[in-house]
């Protein structure tokens, strides 16, 4: 995860993209079409935007306020994928079950759509034509793919840039309710499938196509007779039926729990046809057999083991979330898991080259009920790389800024103090770390009882005075005439008076007595001269 240094994790940065070979566990699949691939339901909910922590998209248009500002720069695959203000897609959820079949495999997105097109925009023969004629909502839109408009240029591009580091293995795709009238619309989508393997050096037996229904009993079901007529024309081929969703009540477009299941649907057909069968969920479970212990110290290296699917509840049995699939660092340990773990310059290993987003689970059991305090060993070469820290998805912590340990180094270690008393229920639970800001690098995180506070003589005296507030006091000389009576906040402040004040003790020096008056009385010595 992050940076070790920002000149020599630059570096690092270069030379590993330059030399690395693309990683075959990187699978990444083209995705392409009109509006119901584009993703027509902008009221997802947090279930769709949660990320998971091995799917990826490569950015096919620029979206500076989603974080996305670079055309073919690879990011966390939440929607919208496509344009910046589309919905949730089929895609989207295509992406998640593919990754939860494969649990070894990091699976990559190229998503390329437009509403309301017709295959021709993506015949490179004929999208100029087609834009051409096409009514100005439609130019506009398909300039977000360039100022040509060339969507099937895009995707190319794109797809090359992310060959680098995966392997392309298959495309989906869903368009036709534009082309009801277009005799030859499967020539045409077959002739836009033999493009993109020529261009990429792909091979049909190896690329699998799967295409999706429209809407079921929606405004172009008379259509799904053409999607599978494509079996004809494309061999390695399957259908994602959208049988049981229809639309969201215009006739065209599918519900958000439509996408749910078409993009469900779309994996179930591709693991077909790759030949993997979906595996049964498992969850994750500690990296070293048995929960760490609170209190105690976290090791950051050891996050739990990753399971697989999705747990009873919902939420996906991943324990880790890197903004890709290659480990950075220099440290062998784990080396499968992509998380950028490297070694310090004290034997020890810690997390690097940290994005914001990023986040490592671990199963800890908290001994007893009660509070503790933390503290956490880090590094950072700026002053703004930042964490959080959760229990069972509740924050525990505010962002913990780091401080500065070294201009410009990330291997200067220092320990800081996170939070005092943490209120804890004891039990198992999940320890959550998340990088809120970048570059921040973590050795360990301890939890410890609080020290139990030993009260000075002067804190109890203070402490005792204060139950006497506003008693009455009388005074004595050493022949224990009484010189008169006053009032004080408790025996110190009586002491004080009396030493301080000639009229109490009549101008006298010498040594003097102190008694507060009442059925406990108590009395003091007082020195004010011997």
């Amino acid at each position: 995860m992050a940076v070790v240094g920002v000149a020599v994790g630059f570096s690092l940065f270069a030379i590993t993209d330059a030399n690395a070979a693309p990683d075959p566990n990187f699978h990444i699949y083209i995705a392409y079409g009109q509006s119901n691939m584009e993703g027509n339901a902008t009221n997802f909910t947090d279930k769709d935007k949660k990320e998971h922590p091995r799917v990826k998209m490569f950015a096919t248009t620029s979206c500076p306020r989603l974080n996305r500002p670079t055309v073919g720069e690879m990011y966390p695959a939440v929607p919208p994928m496509f344009k910046c203000d589309q919905g949730l897609s089929p895609a989207d959820w295509f992406g998640r079950n593919m990754a939860d079949s494969l649990p070894n495999v990091t699976i990559g997105i190229i998503p390329v759509a437009q509403g309301g097109t017709s295959i021709r925009l993506f015949d490179p023969d004929d999208y100029k034509n087609y834009i051409n004629s096409a009514a100005d909502w439609l130019k506009n839109g398909v300039k977000a793919y360039g100022n040509d408009g060339n969507a099937m240029g895009r995707i190319i591009e794109v797809a090359k840039k992310a060959q680098e580091k995966g392997v392309i293995k298959g495309i989906i795709f869903h368009q036709g309710e534009t082309d009801g009238g277009m005799s030859n619309w499967e020539q045409i989508v077959k002739k836009t499938y033999e493009y993109m393997l020529k261009q990429l050096n792909l091979k049909a037996e190896e690329t699998p196509f799967v295409a999706g229904e429209m809407v079921d009993g929606g405004s172009c079901a008379g259509f799904n007779s053409r999607v599978h007529n494509l079996s004809k024309y494309i061999v390695n081929f399957g259908v994602a039926s959208s049988k049981g969703y229809g639309s969201k009540g215009d006739g065209l477009h599918f519900t958000v729990e439509g996408y749910r299941g078409m993009g469900e649907r779309y994996a179930q057909q591709m693991l077909k046809l790759i030949n993997v069968e979906p595996v049964d969920p498992v969850p994750q479970e500690p990296f070293k057999g048995k929960a760490i212990e609170i209190p105690g110290k976290v090791e950051v290296e050891d996050f739990d083991k990753p399971g697989i699917g999705k747990s009873e509840d919902g939420t996906d049995n991943a324990s880790y979330s890197d903004a890709d699939s290659e480990n950075k660092g220099d440290s062998d340990y784990r080396k499968d898991t992509g998380v950028d773990l490297y070694k310090v310059s004290d034997g020890g290993i810690a997390i690097g080259y940290t994005q914001e987003g990023e986040w490592l689970e671990y199963t800890v059991e908290v001994k007893k009920d009660g509070d503790y305090d933390i503290t956490a060993n880090v590094a950072a070469g700026n002053s703004t790389s930042a964490f959080k820290l959760y229990i069972d998805e509740k924050s525990i912590t505010d962002a913990v800024t780091l401080p500065q340990t070294a201009d410009n180094k990330w291997d200067t270690y220092k320990t800081i103090d996170v939070k005092e008393k943490v209120a804890l229920k004891a039990g198992k639970h999940v320890l959550k770390l998340e990088i809120t800001s970048n570059y921040a690098n973590i050795d360990w995180i301890q939890f410890s009882e609080p020290k139990k506070d030993s009260i000075p003589d002067a804190i109890a005296d203070v402490r005792f005075d204060m139950t006497e507030a506003e008693s009455n006091f009388s005074a004595y000389n050493m022949q224990g005439q009484k010189l008169g009576t006053f009032t004080a906040k408790g025996m110190a402040h009586a002491m004080d008076l009396l030493k301080t004040d000639a009229k109490l003790r009549k101008q006298a020096q010498g040594v003097f007595f102190i008694r507060k008056n009442g059925s406990n009385s108590m009395s003091k010595k007082v020195v004010v001269y011997e």
